[in-house]
Order: C-alpha cells, then structure tokens, then sequence
C-alpha cells in the first residue's frame, strides 16, 4: 500500500502523521509525507521521506495578512499545494488531508483528480458542525452579537467559509480540469472525517450529520534522551514548571518570558523555558530557570511540577498523558476549546485571555500547583489512550482498499 500524508499548519499539524507515519511502516506501507519546509529535519528523522510544500509556516505565522488579504493567501497555499501533492500523489493508494482549509482542499482535489481514495481528519472537534457548540469566528467575519442560535450559527459558518475561500477553490480546480464545488465546508470536512483525539480529553459525543470516527490521538514515541545539562538542573532541586507556547509568536504578550519566570518565581519554583516561536529567552542570569529549544516534551514533562502552554491539541495531550497539571494561556483557533477541557476534566486550569500577567499567572500557577490538582492529572493520565495511531493505521489500510466506504 502507498500512502501519502499531506498538511500544511504549525508541528501540531504535523507532529500527528509522523505517529501514523511510523505504523503504517510498521504493516508494510510505503509512506511519504507532504509538509511545510521547516519541519524536514523532523520527518526525515524517522526514516519518512517528505516533500516540501509552501512557505516556511513560521513565516507566514508571524507575517499574517489582514482579513482581506485572506482570500488571496489562501488562493497561493491552494496553489502551491496542488503542485507539491500532485507530483507526490502520481501512483498512490490513498491520501490524507489535514491542516489548514486551504491545503486540504487542495490536496483533496489532487486526489479527486487522480483517482485516488481521500480521507480527511482533524486534530480537533471543533471544526465539525454541532448544535451543541458554536463555530469559530473568522478574523474581519464576527457573527451578529443577536444571533444565539447554533444551527444558525454554523450555516453561516458555511457561508463565511464560501466567501473566502469558494472562489480560490474553484479557480484551483478548473486549473486542472475538475468541476466546480459549492460546499466548501462539506468539502472540506468530508462525509467521514476522521477524529483524532483522545476519547477522554475530546470525547465526541455524535451530535452531527457526519459520519465521524474516532481513532484516539496520534502519538509518536519519542525515545530522545534529555540533555545532560537539563538532567542536572531537574536533579539540583524540586520539580520545576515548564513554560513553553509551542507555534505561538506571542505578539500580543510583551515580555512573556519575563512574565512567566515572575510568575514561577512567585510559587517559590525553578522554571524550565521552551524558546519556541515565541523566542523566549534569558531575562537575566538568575539559576532557578534553564532554557531549552528543541527537547523530548514526554520525557520531560513527567518531571516537571506543572505545564504552562497555549493549549495546543498535541501539548494538551502530552501534558495529560505525563499526569502533569496544566495552565492553559490560549491564543487563537481551538486553544480555547483545550483549555476549557483540561479545567473540565480538573487536570488544570484556563487563565482568562491570551495575555498572561505575573499577577494572573501566579494566582493560575497558586492552584494547580495544588496536591489534589497532582493527583487528579495522575488519576487522568492513567485513562489517556495511547494506540491512536495503530488504529488508525489498520483502518486506513482497511479503508484503502475497500473502495465501497
């Protein structure tokens, strides 16, 4: 079976398909990865070859264009997508889709094109339609304030969804040769997505007329030793807090590393920093804080007091399997919607807007630093699943070559 894995968005958005990656080697697959050029040395680390596609993601993370520029931005993603997926496409089984809008419905019209079997899947719920829960707003595109109605909430979802992108799609797909479509969401989405995400973090409770299925999250082991130079920070004194926000530039937070080690400071703690996106950095030459790039985050953090983090789908999911209680700063798309699950479930908490301060941070950190938050992230990380990505594997190449479903 040949398979391809196509995305385009920031390494949670990639991250995922090199744990299915990695099964489907394991059944005999022949498996290639399309992705955003920053993450090559990622993929290629497993042994997955992967084709490079669009700009650098970082890049056009930290340069995001206006509302009305949107449609255009989506218009060059499409495009520079179907060329990339097309070539990488020529004699396979099965692609699938994920990421952004754009990159998916490129990818899908590549497949449709060339015959071959698609299957779309999302890293989060919130994306498929439900009476339960509201759709996310695009940015210049807020909702009446009046209207409260969900089902009349996401139908015009759909129709935010076609103004910006429908015209860009179907110049796409007349480019080589397909029909036009008139439900970008439907599209989109497909008839059967896929969800993966934990049962207990994300449980999907069916309210929808897809027919969705639920694999359990996509994890790839990470078997990277920490570096010497953390181990012995982690060894010198008590569990530290870690504070890393993943893909997020952090405009909006000035001085957040500042902030963050403040706010540590305050509870009496060490901290550990992730650079990340953000590019947080030394504040001074204090020893009670180490910063790290690159790091194995399932090893770490089952040696940290507490995570603090933007609320990331693969984040949100690392910190709960590592029992490890949580202090979600969200910042945009479905952040929010983790943050809210993680205080739900009373594995941490949600802090109140995307701008932390010391004083909001350390009353954050004052609670889930708590004994009882410790023990209920240790009760929960015992429930978290871990063979999402095997399921999904044996599914897809069940579906592959079943060409009924």
């Amino acid at each position: 079976m040949r398979v391809l894995l196509s995305t385009y968005g920031s390494r949670g958005d990639v991250e995922p398909l090199i744990g299915l990656a990695a099964q489907l080697r394991g059944l005999g697959a022949d498996v290639v990865v399309c992705a955003p050029p920053d993450f090559a040395e990622l993929v290629e680390s497993v042994g997955v070859p992967m084709v490079p596609v669009g700009p650098s993601a970082r890049a056009l993370t930290q340069s995001a264009p206006p509302p009305s520029g949107l449609p255009q931005r989506a218009a060059e993603l499409m495009a520079s997508q179907v060329d990339a997926v097309t070539a990488a496409a020529e004699g396979r089984d099965v692609v699938v889709g994920t990421g952004m809008l754009p990159a998916v419905v490129g990818a899908r019209s590549v497949a449709e094109k060339l015959g071959i079997r698609y299957v779309h899947v999302t890293f989060q719920q919130i994306v498929l339609p439900s009476p339960d829960r509201r759709p996310l707003a695009y940015a210049g595109r807020a909702f009446p304030p009046d209207v409260t109605d969900n089902k009349v909430l996401w139908e015009l979802d759909a129709e935010n969804i076609e103004a910006l992108f429908g015209q860009a799609l179907n110049i796409n797909r007349a480019s080589i040769g397909l029909p036009p479509v008139d439900d970008v969401r439907r599209y989109y989405l497909s008839d059967r997505p896929w969800l993966a995400t934990d049962p207990i973090l994300d449980p999907w409770l069916g309210a929808s007329d897809l027919d969705v299925v639920q694999t359990g999250a996509w994890i790839s082991p990470d078997t990277r030793p920490l570096a010497a130079e953390l181990v012995e920070f982690l060894d010198a004194g008590e569990p530290p807090v870690y504070v890393g926000f993943g893909s997020m530039p952090m405009h909006a937070a000035k001085d957040v590393a500042q902030v963050a080690i403040e706010a540590v400071r305050a509870q009496g703690r060490r901290a550990i920093v992730k650079r990340g996106w953000a590019d947080l950095s030394l504040i001074d030459d204090g020893a009670d804080y180490f910063v790290v790039d690159e790091v194995n985050q399932q090893a770490l953090f089952r040696k940290v007091a507490a995570v603090v983090h933007h609320g990331g789908a693969g984040t949100t999911t690392t910190a709960a399997r590592a029992g490890a209680p949580q202090v979600v700063v969200p910042q945009l798309a479905d952040q929010p919607y983790w943050a809210g699950r993680v205080a739900d479930l009373g594995i941490g908490v949600a802090h109140d807007g995307a701008i932390p301060t010391t004083e909001s941070l350390s009353v954050a950190l004052k609670t889930v630093l708590a004994p009882e938050v410790a023990v209920r992230a240790t009760a929960v990380a015992g429930t978290i699943r871990t063979d999402g990505a095997e399921v999904a594997a044996k599914l897809l190449l069940e579906t592959a070559s079943d060409r009924s479903r």
